[in-house]
């Protein structure tokens, strides 16, 4: 369970920062060439936070945040596919700052799973 927390724990990490980088790129208005790679890495990531649920949920993680963390990664890509079609017109930065926030709460999720999922397979020495 250790390899495979370290393994999620990383590419959620890589692709976070990808999805950052590329991201910033877009408001920007360069490399929207990118898009997909920015759709697949965000899949990517989403994956990522599930596995880390799932190994989670195994480890004896608190269920409600298990819960939360994999209905939230539904959430990123549908927010994600379709935000071009909501809210359009000057007020769509709106739904481009929502992005951002729900994409990093994703990461921050798979961040808090993978120190949780450390924390229960690691327990700590009392003194007696």
């Amino acid at each position: 369970m250790k390899t495979a927390t370290v393994i999620a724990d990383t590419l959620l990490r890589i692709t976070g920062a990808i999805q950052i980088v590329l991201g910033l790129l877009f408001w920007t208005g360069n490399a929207l060439n990118l898009i997909p790679l920015h759709i697949l890495s965000g899949l990517v990531l989403v994956l990522s936070l599930w596995v880390l649920a799932i190994l989670a949920a195994l480890a004896g993680v608190n269920r409600g945040f298990v819960a939360l963390a994999i209905v939230w990664g539904f959430i990123v890509p549908i927010l994600g596919l379709t935000q071009t079609q909501l809210l359009p017109g000057p007020a769509h930065w709106v739904i481009e700052v929502l992005h951002l926030i729900v994409g990093l709460a994703a990461i921050g999720m798979g961040q808090g799973l993978a120190r949780r999922i450390k924390q229960v397979r690691t327990p700590v020495l009392q003194a007696s």
